[in-house]
C-alpha cells in the first residue's frame, strides 16, 4: 500500500515556531507560586527574565555589578548581547530590585559574581540548557503546557505587552536591542490584522 512508504513530517506532534509570551495573569501566578515557596533566587530571575527581555545567554551571563551601584540595584542598566556585540539597555522595576537585593543577599553574592551562579561545579554560572528547564518547570507550575513556552517566552513577554498597549514598534525594537525593525516586526508576529486594526483606529 502507498501509505506504508509516507514518510511522518519530522514535526508531527512537536510545536514548533515562536515561543508565545506569557499573559499577565501568568506573570502574578508564577510570581505567586514562587513567592509561597520561598524560592529566592526563582523570583529574583523570573522577575529580572521579563523586565529585561534578555536573551537566556545574556541573562545566565549577568555578575551582579552589571546591575548594582554599591550597595543598590540600578533602576537601569546596560549590557553588550552576545549575540549582536551591540549594547541594550533595560529597566528593573521596584519588585525586581526588592527580589534581586533578597537573592544577592541570601547567596552572599560579590559584585564581581555571576548573579546567578551554577549549583554544578562545571559550569560557574546556570548555563542556558539549566534556564530553559527552569522556565518549564515555572509554566508547568500554573498548569501551562510546558512544551509550548520557552526561554524566548520570557524575552517576549513585556516586549509583547508594550507593543499591544502603545503600538510603538521602535520602543520595542531599541529594548529588544534588535539592530533591524524587520526583526522585531517578525518577533512579535506582527500580521497583518494588527496592521488594519491600527489604521482602522486612525482617524484623518
Amino acid at each position: 500500500m502507498e501509505a506504508a512508504h509516507t514518510r511522518e513530517p519530522w514535526n508531527k506532534g512537536k510545536l514548533v515556531g515562536q515561543k508565545p509570551p506569557l499573559k499577565p495573569k501568568d506573570i502574578w501566578a508564577i510570581r505567586i507560586y514562587l513567592q509561597n515557596l520561598h524560592q529566592i533566587r526563582d523570583l529574583a530571575m523570573f522577575n529580572l527574565a521579563i523586565d529585561s527581555k534578555l536573551r537566556g545567554c545574556d541573562l545566565v551571563n549577568l555578575r551582579v555589578r552589571d546591575i548594582t551601584h554599591g550597595n543598590q540595584i540600578m533602576a537601569r542598566a546596560m549590557i553588550v548581547q552576545r549575540k549582536t556585540q551591540r549594547p541594550v539597555q533595560f529597566e528593573l522595576t521596584e519588585p525586581t530590585r526588592t527580589a534581586i537585593a533578597a537573592w544577592i543577599d541570601k547567596g552572599n553574592l560579590k559584585p564581581e559574581q555571576y548573579l546567578f551562579p551554577s549549583r554544578q561545579a562545571s559550569s560557574p554560572h546556570v548555563s542556558t540548557r539549566q534556564y530553559a528547564r527552569i522556565v518549564h518547570q515555572w509554566v508547568a507550575a500554573i498548569g501551562l503546557d510546558s512544551t509550548v513556552y520557552g526561554t524566548h517566552t520570557m524575552r517576549r513577554t513585556k516586549a509583547t505587552l508594550i507593543y499591544k498597549r502603545t503600538k510603538n514598534l521602535r520602543a520595542v525594537q531599541l529594548l529588544l536591542g534588535h539592530t533591524k525593525l524587520e526583526s522585531t516586526v517578525r518577533y512579535l508576529g506582527i500580521e497583518v490584522d494588527d496592521a488594519l486594526e491600527i489604521s482602522e483606529q486612525t482617524e484623518i
